[in-house]
């Protein structure tokens, strides 16, 4: 049945929507008919009254609609499974017997705007990040189970995203048994210890698998420095692929312990392979080695649009002092993840550190999203991860 709740829109303002964008900010909106409570379902209108899709509304976001169907289709158990259904299918043609760690739906990209899951093991991590999903919680983990039977499900929310949602940060087991401390996974045959109750995110980065996979063809008898290193699979991988030496930076003690013990879990338990708690800055300020190889993989620096030009300065300073700490011919694995800094302006950052550092450097490569973090083409926004694989002359 449709919902009893419609917002109408602005005219003009259903443009973005008929091109199938999956937000509606509440500047679009000329008024909500019904009754609501945040995170309840809504029917979207165009000002004649024609129907444009269905999702959930929430006055409290700035993006106040979030459209889960272009169709008028109820939103229930068949309609989970079959998102859900297809996000299963096609990862399971990606998938390489040798991982039992990826992303099984990524919001968006998916098609399932504020639902995260991660696939650790046995286990499934959830992010309800929006009060529309979290309202659809409960259904959303029965088709899970229904889909999946994984040994547990664990809700793992402590984004500020749900804070502005007008939501609370929450860890919870929502379904069978509660995941061990730590979680042992495996990618790309490496084993890795994940700590889901309190490490970054779900526990793991999982959006570099690829990019760490691709590291390791490049490393034979070569210094690699690994910054922000955090549990260092960075570092395992570089490990794996006959490195020399890696030396792991990171300012978190916690997160350097464990990165220990998943450099002994894989068989690297030598001095060649270092942990160094350190703020990267003042590391490669102060340290005057230099190596073959530079890994960046810093935190968001941007975790919001008035953050792009404080962040700007921060990737630049990062990006100049690893320049100077490259040797010639070095390579330079650098990343970020933050959603307001696009490819282009990163690159124009990286040209300035280069010419600060007074290097010459090349573009060999440019990453993005790995195939378990698909991006809806509707949804540009969704691109969020850019690397560079760049050589100092």
């Amino acid at each position: 049945m449709p919902s009893p709740v419609a917002v109408i829109l602005k005219p003009g303002k259903e443009k973005p929507v008929l091109a199938r964008h999956p937000w509606i900010f509440s500047g679009a909106i000329k008024h909500i008919e019904g009754n609501f409570g945040a995170g309840d379902l809504a029917d979207i209108h165009a000002h004649d009254g024609k129907f444009l899709g269905r999702g959930y509304v929430n006055t409290q976001s700035q993006i106040t609609v979030r459209i889960l169907t272009f169709e008028e289709e109820p939103i229930d158990g068949a309609f989970f499974k079959k998102r859900i259904g297809q996000a299963m299918d096609f990862r399971r043609d990606w998938i390489r017997p040798d991982t039992n760690a990826y992303r099984m739906l990524h919001s968006e990209g998916d098609f399932l705007p504020g639902l995260v899951v991660d696939r650790y093991a046995d286990f499934l991590i959830v992010e309800l990040l929006t009060a529309g999903i979290d309202r659809l919680g409960a259904l959303i983990v029965k088709t899970l189970q229904d889909l999946l039977h994984p040994k547990g499900i664990f809700q793992k929310d402590e984004s500020d995203m749900r804070r502005l949602e007008g939501l609370t940060q929450r860890q919870a087991v929502l379904a069978g048994e509660v995941p061990p401390k730590p979680l042992e996974i495996q990618e790309h045959g490496l084993k890795f210890f994940v700590d889901v109750h309190g490490g970054q995110k779900t526990g793991f980065f999982l959006d570099q698998r690829e990019n760490r996979f691709h590291l390791m063809r490049h490393v034979q008898g070569k210094r690699v420095l690994n910054c922000f290193g955090y549990t260092g699979a960075f570092s395992v991988y570089a490990a794996k692929g006959g490195a020399q030496n890696v030396v792991t930076v990171d300012s978190s003690r916690a997160a350097l312990d464990m990165a220990g013990e998943n450099l002994k879990l894989n068989g690297f338990d030598s001095p060649d392979f270092p942990c160094v708690q350190e703020d990267v800055f003042e590391f490669l300020r102060s340290n005057q080695d230099t190596f073959d190889v530079i890994i960046l993989d810093p935190p968001a620096f941007a975790p919001t649009r008035n953050a792009v030009m404080q962040a700007a300065r921060g990737y630049k300073d990062i990006n100049r002092l690893a320049f100077k700490r490259l040797q010639p011919g070095g390579l330079l694995f650098t990343y970020s993840c933050s959603h307001h800094i696009d490819a282009l302006l990163f690159q124009k950052i990286l040209f300035s550190a280069a010419c600060d550092a007074n290097v010459n450097a090349q573009i060999l490569e440019k990453t993005s999203n790995p195939w378990d973090h698909p991006v809806n083409i509707y949804h540009p926004e969704g691109e969020y991860l850019k690397g560079f694989v760049m050589v100092r002359e």
